[in-house]
C-alpha cells in the first residue's frame, strides 16, 4: 500500500466518523474517541507523506545545482525556507522533514541501482501511521548520533526496538526511550557529558518588584535529592488534606502545588538553619539503578528514579556514598519481597521492589513519592496476599480510575522483572487489548 493511499484510507475513516454528525457538537463520546483516533492517524499518515515529499524537495534544490535549485527557482534561500513558508511551520520543523524524509527515502546507487532507505524500519513505521515525524526525528537523530560509536549491528537492532516501542507513546514517553537507548548504545557518552552539564550548574538568586527569584539549573546527580525531597514535601501535605476534618474550612489548606513547593524550600532551609524541626516527607527515597555488571566494571550507565536522565557509573557510586540514597543493584541479593497473608501493608522493600518494577504510577507515570501500594486483588474482598505479584503502586486518581471505571490489573512475571498490564473495560476498548504499564512501557532492552 501507498502512502498516498494509506492516507487516502484514514481520511475515509474520518469521514465514517463524521457521516452522521453535521459538526463535533453532534458527536458522541464514543464518536469523539473515534474521531481523535483517526485524526492522529491521518495526522501521522500524511507526516509520511510530507517527509517524502520534503526529501524530494532537498533533493532538487541541493547546492550543486546552483541556480538551477528548486528552492531558489520559487524565491527561497533553502529548500527548509520554502517548507517553512509554505506550509506554515517553523523552520526547524522543516529541517527535521528533510532530515527525516533523506534518512528514510529510497537511495539510488552510482549506477542508479535502487536501494533501500537508510533507516527502512523508520520509514515503515512512518507509513503505517504507528508513530509521527515529530517521534521519527528524535529516532533518527538518535541513531545518526550513535552510528559510528555503536556500530551497525546495533544500529539495526536499535531501529527495530525504538519503532516497535514508539508506536502508541506520547512524544514525551518517546523522548525517555530514547534517553535510555542513548545510555544503551553510548555508554562510554554518558560520563563526559555528565562533566560538561556539572560545569553548567548555577543557582542565581535576585529580587524584582519585591519578589525574590531563584534560577536553578541542576545536573541529575545533583537534583536528585532536591527533587525526591520537594516530591515527598508535596506528597505529605496532600496526605495530610485529605485526612484533614473539614476540608471546606475557611483556613483549610488550599495552596497550589507551586506553592507548596516554593514551601518546602523554605522549610528545608529554615530546617538546617535550626536544626529543631522535623521535615515531613513521604516515601522520600533517592533510589540509583544499574546492573551489577556496570558496578563491578564502572562502565555503563545508571538512572535515577524519578528522573529521565541517566549518569554514569561513577556518578552512582559517588551518589551511593552519601547519605539518603539507595543503590539498587540489579541481580543482587535483596530482602523477602513476598509475604503472603501474614502482612496487610506491603514492607518498606516491597516498596522498593515495586518502585524497581513500576517506576512510579503504574497507569500514568507519576513518580514513586506521588504514589502508594496498592493490592490488585483487595485484602478483604479478594483476600489477596501482600505479595509482588498482587501488589501495583498508584497514584491517587488512578487507584480511583481504576476502582470507579472497570479497569483490571494483571502482572505478568515475578519479582522486580514483572510487567503490569491494565485492561480497559468493554466500553473502552471492545476487544480490550491489554496496555503495558509500569517501567517496561519506557524501558530499552536490547
Amino acid at each position: 500500500m501507498s502512502k498516498l493511499t494509506g492516507l487516502q484510507e484514514a481520511v475515509t475513516r474520518l469521514d465514517a466518523v463524521w457521516a452522521d454528525a453535521g459538526d463535533v457538537v453532534g458527536l458522541s463520546r464514543e464518536q469523539l474517541i473515534a474521531a481523535n483516533d483517526a485524526l492522529g492517524l491521518v495526522q501521522r499518515r500524511l507526516d509520511a507523506v510530507l517527509v517524502d515529499v520534503a526529501a524530494g524537495i532537498a533533493h532538487e534544490s541541493r547546492a550543486e545545482l546552483g541556480a538551477g535549485s528548486l528552492a531558489k527557482e520559487q524565491g527561497f534561500r533553502s529548500a527548509a525556507q520554502l517548507l517553512a513558508t509554505t506550509q506554515g511551520i517553523s523552520s526547524g520543523d522543516a529541517s527535521r522533514l528533510i532530515r527525516v524524509g533523506e534518512a528514510t527515502a529510497p537511495r539510488t546507487d552510482l549506477l542508479g541501482a535502487r536501494l533501500p532507505a537508510r533507516y527502512p524500519l523508520v520509514r515503515r513505521a512512518l507509513g503505517s501511521g504507528s508513530i509521527g515525524v515529530a517521534a521519527a526525528g528524535l529516532i533518527v537523530a538518535l541513531l545518526e548520533r550513535c552510528r559510528v560509536v555503536a556500530g551497525m549491528e546495533a544500529i539495526a537492532l536499535a531501529e527495530r526496538l525504538l519503532t516497535d516501542r514508539a508506536a502508541g507513546l506520547s512524544l514525551d514517553a518517546v523522548r525517555k526511550l530514547i534517553v535510555r537507548a542513548e545510555a544503551w548504545l553510548d555508554p562510554d557518552g554518558v560520563e563526559p557529558k555528565e562533566d560538561e552539564k556539572r560545569a553548567k550548574r548555577s543557582l542565581t538568586i535576585s529580587e524584582r518588584g519585591g519578589m525574590v527569584h531563584l534560577n536553578a539549573v541542576l545536573d541529575a546527580e545533583s537534583a536528585a535529592p532536591v527533587i525526591a525531597a520537594i516530591r515527598g514535601y508535596v506528597a505529605a501535605t496532600f496526605a495530610a488534606r485529605k485526612d484533614a476534618p473539614d476540608a471546606g474550612a475557611a483556613d483549610a489548606d488550599r495552596r497550589t502545588v507551586p506553592m507548596i513547593q516554593a514551601d518546602a524550600l523554605a522549610v528545608f532551609c529554615g530546617h538546617v538553619l535550626g536544626c529543631e524541626s522535623r521535615v515531613p516527607l513521604a516515601g522520600a527515597t533517592v533510589i540509583v539503578r544499574m546492573t551489577l555488571e556496570d558496578l563491578v566494571s564502572g562502565c555503563g550507565s545508571a538512572t535515577i528514579d524519578g528522573m529521565d536522565q541517566p549518569v554514569g557509573a561513577g556518578a552512582a557510586r559517588r551518589m551511593a556514598a552519601g547519605g539518603g540514597v539507595i543503590p539498587w543493584v540489579l541481580g543482587g541479593d535483596s530482602e523477602i519481597l513476598d509475604w503472603g497473608r501474614e502482612k496487610r501493608l506491603f514492607t518498606r522493600a516491597q516498596r522498593l521492589a515495586l518502585v524497581e518494577r513500576d517506576g512510579g504510577c503504574a497507569m500514568c507515570g507519576l513518580p514513586p513519592e506521588m504514589t502508594k501500594a496498592h493490592h490488585i486483588a483487595w485484602w478483604k474482598r479478594d483476600h489477596g496476599p501482600t505479595d509482588l505479584t498482587n501488589g501495583v503502586l498508584l497514584c491517587e486518581t488512578c487507584h480511583h480510575r481504576i476502582h470507579d471505571n472497570g479497569w483490571e490489573i494483571r502482572v505478568e512475571g515475578t519479582g522486580v522483572a514483572g510487567r503490569v498490564w491494565f485492561i480497559p473495560p468493554r466500553y473502552v476498548d471492545p476487544a480490550r487489548t491489554p496496555r503495558l504499564g509500569g517501567r517496561a512501557r519506557y524501558d530499552y532492552a536490547a
